[in-house]
């Protein structure tokens, strides 16, 4: 059993200002995490959603090019409500999110508290990014700190890439994985002269089970050279699995710790998220050297347990400390922490 140093609930939606005055904040969680200069710099996905209520109309908002913030008001009985996330329109079966996603930079001095919350930093801004932006996972390379996110549209979740050397000015690269295309992790170095991600392929025929994959580029945007590289085996895997935190270089070759998800028992609930961590090889990180045999983190505080979906811990962002590593993630889809880990420890609960 893996034992956790520490834990601390770094952030929560009363602490984060809404973007619009007619707005609230409902989710500040799945934060991007790196250490840059004196301090920790964390990249968090805020959730918002219109304050008005209507009895029997639900508020359905997204973001149109021109226009800003739009809400679609939809009434209730014209909706199949999904989860406590998603509302399916019964006219035509699309689905639609219940709030829209922007990311805001977050300091910490000490990686295990919050010093400032800046305002909204990478916005919807493109059709692309309709129905808001995502899930960011950050990687120092070359210089400079680069972002992939979701971009969430009509189209489907994408994956977009940002740069920045400042996290005050961002060059956004445009979308690097088409639909359906979530969990993309950049490794921090080149591996034979290319560059390399993880990535988690959503297929809607269900062939196989879920998985993750591998692919190499020779510029961050052109990505080719597709690979299987691990599939749910466990039955904390059954629903999703996908890359969690960029990959971490040790001696023994590249740890990721990652997500898996239990597959839900009934119709209306998402089931449990876990992080678990696999052992990759240094010169050829399509080969898995090793997975531990049970999760490293389990939603077993009450906010890990109780928010906006029950029982999520989702990693995103690690930074390492001697033999501590930082690890950060969103509980519950409401909340971001961070829980202190060692990295020793991590290694012998490998296979």
């Amino acid at each position: 059993m893996i034992r956790r140093l520490s834990t601390h609930l770094l952030l929560r939606p009363e602490d984060v200002p809404a973007s619009r005055d007619d707005w609230e904040v409902i989710g500040t969680f799945n934060p991007g995490a790196v250490r840059h200069g004196d301090d920790v710099v964390l990249l968090v996905r805020v959730a918002e959603r219109p304050r008005e209520r209507r009895p029997g109309w639900t508020p359905l908002p997204r973001w149109s090019t021109g226009e800003g913030p739009v809400i679609d008001w939809t009434k209730d009985d014209e909706l199949e409500f999904l989860d406590p996330r998603v509302v399916r329109r019964k006219v035509d079966g699309l689905v639609r999110l219940t709030f829209v996603s922007h990311l805001r930079v977050v300091l910490s001095r000490d990686g295990k508290s919050i010093d400032r919350v800046g305002e909204p930093a990478i916005v919807p801004q493109t059709a692309d990014e309709e129905f808001g932006v995502e899930d960011p996972r950050i990687t120092p390379l070359d210089g400079r700190f680069y972002v992939t996110y979701v971009a969430v549209s009509r189209h489907g979740p994408a994956t977009a890439l940002a740069s920045t050397t400042d996290f005050k000015n961002f060059e956004r690269h445009g979308i690097i994985f088409c639909p359906e295309n979530k969990d993309v992790v950049l490794f921090p170095q080149r591996v034979a002269e290319q560059y390399v991600a993880l990535h988690r392929p959503v297929g809607g025929t269900p062939f196989t089970l879920p998985q993750m994959w591998i692919a190499r580029s020779p510029d961050l945007v052109h990505w080719g050279q597709h690979h299987y590289l691990y599939g749910g085996q466990r039955e904390f895997e059954t629903g999703r699995v996908g890359a969690g935190t960029p990959p971490l270089l040790v001696n023994e070759g590249w740890l990721e710790i990652y997500h898996g998800n239990l597959r839900p028992a009934a119709k209306g609930q998402v089931g449990a998220y876990f992080g678990a961590i696999m052992l990759l090889a240094k010169e050829e990180p399509s080969c898995v050297l090793g997975t531990g045999n049970e999760p490293i983190l389990t939603p077993d505080v009450e906010f890990e347990r109780e928010g906006f979906v029950a029982n999520v811990v989702f990693p995103t962002g690690v930074v390492e400390n001697g033999d501590r590593l930082l690890v950060y993630y969103g509980a519950s889809d409401k909340y971001s922490a961070v829980v202190e880990m060692s990295l020793s420890g991590l290694l012998r609960a490998l296979n």
